[in-house]
This record gives C-alpha cells, sequence and structure tokens, in this order.
C-alpha cells in the first residue's frame, strides 16, 4: 500500500466511521478499486479505526470528561454511572461476537462487494424507516434506557459487517426504539469506544507475539492514520448536528445507490 493509497482510505474511513454510510463497506471498496490486498488491509483498518475513536474523544471531550469525573469521583450511584453502566450493558452483544464469532466475522472481508451492497441497502431502509418514524412521532422520545442499550449493542454487533453501517444501524435502531435524537448519537459515538480500542490492543499483542504479520509500512500506517483523524473530527461534529435536524433520508438515498452499484457491478 502506498502513501497516497492510505491517505485516500483514510480520508474514507474517517468521513464514513460518523456518516451512515458504513466505513467498512466503503474501505472494501477502495481496496477492491485500488487493488491493495493481504495482511496490510487488517492491519490498516485497525489503525484509522483507532484514529477515529480519537477523533470521538476530541469532539465529545467535554462529555467524556463528565462521564470520568461523575464515575470515579463519588462513590454514590449518580447519572453518570448510570451512563456509563448503559454502556457498558451495550458492549454486551459486541463482545460475544468479538470472544466467539471473531474469525468467522473476519472472513466476511475481503469477500468481493456483493455483501457489501446487501448490507449498504439494509442501511439504507434502516435510515429511512427511523427518519419517517421520527417524524411520525413529531420529535418525541424518551433517554437512553437499558433495554434501549441491549436493542442498540445489538445493532451494533450486527453491524460487523461490511456494509452495514455502525453509526447508521445503532442511530437508526436507536430513534426506532423511540430515543430522543439528541441523545441517539452520542451514545452511539461513545458506545463503541472501548470495543475498538480493546480490539486493536489485542491485535498489537497478537503482532508483537509474532502471530499475526503486517506488510504495511511506517509512512502508509502514519498517512492514514492522520488522515482518518482529521477527517473524523468534522464528519462526528457534522453527523451529530444531521441527526438533531433528521436529514438522514440523504444518506438513505446515498446507500441505496452505492448499494445497488456495487451489487450491479458484482452481478455483472
Amino acid at each position: 500500500m502506498s502513501w497516497l493509497e492510505a491517505l485516500i482510505l483514510g480520508i474514507v474511513q474517517g468521513l464514513t466511521e460518523f456518516l451512515p454510510v458504513s466505513s467498512s463497506g466503503h474501505l472494501e471498496i477502495g481496496q477492491v478499486l485500488l487493488g491493495t490486498s493481504g495482511e496490510e488491509n487488517l492491519m490498516f483498518a485497525i489503525i484509522v479505526h483507532v484514529a477515529t475513536v480519537l477523533s470521538t474523544l476530541v469532539v465529545l471531550w467535554r462529555e467524556v470528561l463528565q462521564l470520568f469525573g461523575g464515575t470515579f469521583t463519588t462513590p454514590k450511584w449518580n447519572k453518570e454511572k448510570d451512563y456509563v453502566a448503559k454502556i457498558l450493558v451495550s458492549m454486551i452483544p459486541v463482545f460475544i461476537v468479538g470472544m466467539f464469532f471473531k474469525d468467522q466475522v473476519e472472513a466476511f472481508f475481503g469477500n468481493g462487494l456483493l455483501l457489501v451492497g446487501i448490507c449498504l441497502l439494509i442501511t439504507a431502509l434502516l435510515l429511512a424507516l427511523s427518519e419517517w418514524l421520527q417524524k411520525k412521532r413529531q420529535g418525541a422520545g424518551h433517554e437512553v434506557g437499558y433495554w434501549d442499550a441491549i436493542i442498540i449493542g445489538i445493532a451494533q454487533a450486527c453491524a460487523v459487517l461490511p456494509g452495514l453501517s455502525r453509526s447508521g444501524t445503532t442511530i437508526a435502531t436507536g430513534l426506532l426504539c423511540g430515543v430522543k435524537k439528541e441523545s441517539v448519537a452520542q451514545f452511539s459515538f461513545l458506545m463503541v469506544l472501548i470495543p475498538i480500542l480493546g480490539e486493536a490492543f489485542l491485535d498489537l499483542l497478537k503482532l508483537l507475539k509474532g502471530e499475526m504479520t503486517s506488510e504495511l509500512g511506517m509512512l502508509p500506517a502514519l498517512v492514514g492514520f492522520v488522515a482518518a483523524f482529521v477527517t473524523g473530527c468534522f464528519a462526528c461534529r457534522f453527523m451529530i448536528e444531521i441527526v438533531r435536524r433528521q436529514r438522514l433520508i440523504w444518506f438513505a438515498i446515498y446507500c441505496a445507490i452505492i448499494g445497488s452499484t456495487a451489487i450491479i457491478a458484482t452481478v455483472c
């Protein structure tokens, strides 16, 4: 992978991690178009995902500090501890998938564009349905509850498939559950921090132990990381505002077009 390819894929990852159009699906499409393949793809995906996690911390640093302060500075149960508990509950489904089905999930990646196209169409359907239901409710909703956290967590676990947008699926699922649009985007972005960092740490241990190899060079890795981080900061702020204004239908149309194109390109 050249530094230019890393720059392009890093920008793609940073923008699509938070926009509801599937970062994994677009990385898969980008890698097919650029002709990159092999173990370096997996290592590159880990690096740019860590970059977007850090961009989340930069954008939502006030909320993160408030959660840390409220959780660790007092022994009493408070709203911060309650919120963190909901995040931990939401992680249970993806933890199960990561622990027991990691190899099966990784086998989905690199298998062509057909699965990506189908999952993008599913993402489009979820986004369109959630926006329609939100408008029908006229913006009414509730804060994230424990049952909502479980359902959103299951959606996140399903979104490990390339083409099924993590942010799109979790945000749409939260809206379908009746969660306030002001709350669902922030919860969606915060709930992914620990799983991505945990997965990156485990893969780093494998790399240090020699259980996983990579031909990814230092320059492409650095360029991809910086590109994903900078564009991720922009996309995170932009997506929060988009959810507040209920403009998900345009992303649904985009996903439908790209998904259909990927399927047609594969079949034809």
